[in-house]
């Protein structure tokens, strides 16, 4: 019976944990957490939203739980205040000049080519946000994902899996 109560508590673990990171950081710990490390690192070759760019392996990133209506790009009143924060951090004489990819990720119900379009709208939605917030949207780019990265992948259709990330392309 033990045996059989393991995996549950192992998710519950996981999704505890993704839970701790959703408190919205201060600026100052979106920039700590955006911020390019040293170039020591190897560059790879990724495929952003069928855009090749040469960036570091494992670029600082940072994920966001974006709410929005359902079955829409349209930002809740609630996750304003977070991407206020978000705005304020891009701004920061740190990453003025960094660009950006603005990924929208979907947990894994419906269908495949409907979650990538919602997540690409979603992620324009944010761009377009950030934007009204000062930032230089020619620096933001936007990209859906749909469900092709789930954050608690043991769990596919968990909310936390509905998120924004924005990840440092330089």
């Amino acid at each position: 019976m033990r045996l059989s109560i393991l995996p549950g508590l192992l998710c519950l673990a996981a999704a505890v944990a993704a839970l701790a990171q959703t408190a919205t950081p201060s600026a100052e710990q979106m920039v700590e957490q955006l911020r390019a490390a040293p170039l020591t690192r190897n560059l790879a070759v990724q495929a952003v939203a069928g855009l090749a760019a040469a960036a570091p392996a494992n670029r600082p990133s940072l994920s966001l739980l974006i709410q929005f209506d359902f079955d829409s790009a349209r930002i809740r009143s609630e996750s304003q205040g977070a991407l206020m924060t978000l705005a304020q951090a891009l701004q920061s004489p740190e990453l003025r000049t960094v660009r950006f990819a603005v990924e929208g990720h979907t947990d894994a119900k419906g269908r495949a080519d409907h979650n990538q379009r919602l997540s690409q709208q979603r992620a324009e939605a944010v761009r377009q946000f950030l934007g009204a917030q000062g930032v230089d949207d020619t620096r933001l780019l936007a990209a859906g994902m749909g469900s092709s990265q789930l954050a608690v992948t043991g769990q596919p259709y968990s909310a936390l899996n509905r998120r924004v990330r924005i990840v440092n392309l330089q």
